[in-house]
């Protein structure tokens, strides 16, 4: 299995996704080698063992039904800009080779480089390690995912969490759209996370849908939460969470908070996540009078997360296009109300949840008053969301994997 993170170091839901995958599999007895760019030393799990490997002296034994993570030292961000690439990536030249180098990953100068370099190292592991298939996560291990594919005669599958037209919709990157497309054609299957990104796969790509097998993300549930007593803040808290880019939609976010206030003054609006939008988002709040009623907390780890769904009353999430949309089912197991875009995967698995089109801020706006101004209508989307997260495991998802995988073996 390829990836690039893995918690608790992430930058988004793929890691979170790939863990829960992992999770699921070693579940149902499979043994998963997990190929990451750099395996930092705390991602301990107790149903899976991981064995942090250099690329030229790695372990080759590992216990039946265990994980074990060989390590690259590429630590890749799948979601950071250009300029935070080029500061983080410091005094190496763009001219230097990438066989001596230190891949640095991100959406930058040389970053198509380092996928270059990641498929290599990954072909050389390929030509060492027993495994019955590759299972490559997204567009950056796709061209590795192909490497190890030819050199052990293995079949591809490639999981598909979110396509280049979901994260710029309106400004692809062409290159990055070619590595989609070669494989999506090197691929035996292709598994997609939801009906939603299928067709939007099928739309912009060239692909058999007889290929496409559809698998939707879970959530690991926790017992429901005891009221935080030790709250500060009184007034009610509406939240968002996630990338502050066009995708997920923090400007409707902001509108929507407008309309609220100007009929519920007191309510607070929380802002969790950081990206390229976020100087833009917080001037624009100024200029909208928002100040005191919008918070910004940049980008948070796990446990200030799980914090934020503690003081939060509602959870908004107004993507664009969102191709599953992993952070309402963490919302409703920590039994936080929901409001999702109807231009999201989710909406296929969770029937629990107000669903608005992104677009209709007005529409938006009704709905966290609806929720916030009657506490029954709030009570019946905790407790009902909350059980039908019953049904929504990684186990259940980590045996329909190993069907697509027995499939394809086949």
């Amino acid at each position: 299995m390829l990836g690039w993170e893995y918690p608790p170091h992430i930058t988004g839901g793929l890691g979170t996704a790939c863990q829960g995958l992992v999770h699921g599999l070693v579940a149902a007895g499979i043994e998963v080698v997990l190929v990451l760019p750099r395996v930092h030393g705390d991602e301990r799990e107790p149903d899976a063992k991981l064995v942090d490997c250099s690329l030229l002296d790695h372990a080759l034994s590992f216990a039946p039904g265990a994980c074990r993570q060989v390590a690259i030292d590429s630590p890749l961000r799948p979601y950071e800009g250009p300029r935070a690439f080029a500061a983080r990536r410091g005094s190496h030249s763009s001219e230097e080779s990438p066989a001596t180098t230190t891949l640095v990953g991100g959406y930058g100068a040389g970053l198509f480089q380092e996928v270059e370099r990641y498929a290599g190292l990954v072909d050389q592991i390929a030509r060492t390690e027993s495994f019955d298939l590759v299972h490559a996560h997204d567009w950056m291990t796709f061209p590795a995912g192909a490497n190890a594919a030819r050199a052990s005669g293995r079949p591809l599958v490639i999981h598909v969490h979110a396509c280049e037209h979901d994260r710029n919709p309106l400004a692809q990157e062409p290159r990055i759209q070619a590595i989609e497309q070669a494989g999506i054609d090197a691929a035996d299957r292709i598994v997609s996370v939801s009906r939603y990104t299928a067709r939007t796969l099928a739309r912009n790509y060239r692909l058999e849908q007889g290929r496409v097998r559809i698998l939707h993300n879970a959530v690991h549930l926790a017992p429901p939460r005891a009221p935080l007593h030790a709250r500060k803040i009184p007034e009610p808290i509406v939240m968002f969470l996630g990338r502050v880019t066009s995708q997920k939609g923090p400007d409707y976010f902001l509108e929507a908070a407008a309309r609220v206030v100007r009929v519920q003054a007191h309510v607070k609006f929380v802002l969790c996540g950081s990206g390229d939008m976020l100087a833009p988002i917080v001037e624009r709040c100024a200029r909208m009078g928002l100040a005191r009623h919008v918070h910004f907390t940049g980008f948070l780890n796990k446990h200030e997360v799980e914090h934020m769904f503690q003081l939060a009353d509602l959870y908004v999430m107004p993507s664009v296009s969102e191709p599953f949309g992993i952070t309402p089912l963490e919302a409703l197991a920590q039994g936080v109300p929901v409001i999702v875009s109807r231009q999201s995967g989710v909406t296929e698995v969770v029937r629990s949840a107000l669903q608005v089109d992104y677009w209709d801020v007005e529409g938006l706006a009704n709905q966290i008053l609806a929720v916030l101004s009657r506490p029954a209508l709030a009570e019946h989307l905790r407790s009902s969301g909350y059980e039908e997260l019953r049904t929504i495991t990684w186990e259940d998802r980590g045996r329909a994997l190993n069907s697509i995988y027995t499939e394809v073996c086949a």
